[in-house]
């Protein structure tokens, strides 16, 4: 079991791959992101786009919207996955239905606090070093 000092130790900057529709939001969470001294690459709306995107930016990470209006999040992580491993977080107001379908994701409900978002880009980072 990790100490809570290990658990909020800073991370290093990483280069994120935001894929949320709503624009607000997306933009809420590319200021948090740069809060924690992070780079954003991208901000995609789309399942199609957010595919493009990880191909041209290969991320360090993706936060990642479950539900969008042009596809799922899911699927389009699912998709970038067959070209190598991208650590990511889910964010999504129905977390079970997530889970339902990728038992072993990390998933953050919304509306999630700052500490929240930095615990699970750790816990991402962690499982993808295993």
């Amino acid at each position: 079991m990790k100490m809570a000092e290990e658990i909020d130790a800073p991370l290093k900057a990483l280069r994120v791959l935001v894929v949320e529709d709503n624009a607000f939001i997306g933009m809420l969470y590319a200021d948090l992101l740069v809060e924690m001294g992070h780079t954003v690459c991208a901000i995609e709306v789309t399942e199609s786009e957010a595919v493009a995107a990880a191909t041209l930016y290969n991320p360090d990470l993706m936060i990642v919207d479950a539900a969008l209006g042009e596809g799922t999040g899911v699927s389009a992580v699912e998709k970038i996955l067959r070209a190598g491993s991208v650590p990511h977080v889910f964010v999504s107001g129905d977390v079970v239905s997530v889970r339902a379908v990728r038992p072993d994701a990390i998933v953050l409900q919304k509306p999630f606090r700052d500490q929240d978002l930095a615990r699970a880009i750790q816990r991402a980072l962690s499982a993808s070093n295993c």
